[in-house]
């Protein structure tokens, strides 16, 4: 299932607009302090400005985070990254990374929202550690194999649910390619929404239409959780 579920949720993320925000001043925040302030010398901050643009965060507050995590304001920014596995009670792998400045009050949190699965079992082995891509073009004629031959990616996949006009994708590239991949679509008129590294599932998990409903209420669950950065599921 990869991140595919989320797809289905976007519509729904119109009712939570204060809890997105957030997440993306977050990772502006952390972007920011990572590299330059400047989009233009620093290609993370320059897509976590576009996501929340695309989400239609202000542009005071992506200024203020960009500003908080270069250190303009004196404040301290203490994140880390904190990745956790587990099985869903669907018997469905899931790994959750974490965007935290208190991992003790963070694990606890993810235990409990695990409480009817198996938390901390080990799925590692079930994903892929890779770049991917999700991108958007205007041309919905356009061979997705073709374009991602072209611009050197290891693989690609439609979205679930394209645009309404013109096409959708995601693809794959060894990580150390990431940034060359994203540079050559971009140049061959895609639209960049995600360029990072993440986990793909080697294979997709087989469960009922009902099963599959509630894995997905269980993975929004997780990803309501304030600290949720990225979700994974196979």
């Amino acid at each position: 299932m990869g991140r595919q579920w989320l797809q289905k949720k976007r519509g729904i993320n119109a009712d939570k607009r204060a809890k997105i925000t957030s997440k993306l001043a977050r990772e502006i925040v952390v972007a920011a302090k990572m590299g330059a302030p400047d989009p233009a010398f620093n290609p993370r901050l320059a897509l976590a400005i576009e996501s929340a643009r695309k989400q239609s965060v202000s542009n005071d507050v992506i200024t203020r985070a960009i500003k908080k995590g270069s250190g303009q304001t004196g404040e301290t920014v203490d994140f880390e990254l904190v990745t956790f596995e587990g099985m869903s009670p669907q018997n469905v792998p899931v790994i959750v990374e974490c965007l935290t400045d208190n991992r003790n009050r963070t694990a606890p949190d993810m235990r409990s929202l695990f409480k009817d699965g198996r938390f901390g079992a080990k799925v590692m082995f079930f994903f892929d550690h890779l770049g991917h891509i999700e991108a958007t073009h205007p041309d919905a004629e356009l061979d997705l194999e073709t374009a991602a031959l072209e611009a050197g990616a290891d693989d690609v996949e439609p979205l679930e649910e394209p645009p309404a006009e013109g096409t959708g994708a995601r693809f794959y590239t060894a990580p150390t390619e990431l940034d060359t991949v994203t540079k050559a679509l971009r140049e061959a008129g895609w639209d960049i929404n995600e360029s990072e590294m993440g986990y793909r599932p080697k294979e997709k998990s087989s469960i009922s239409a009902e099963d599959r409903e509630k894995h997905e209420a269980f993975l929004e669950r997780i990803d309501d959780h304030d600290d949720s950065h990225r979700i994974y599921s196979a």
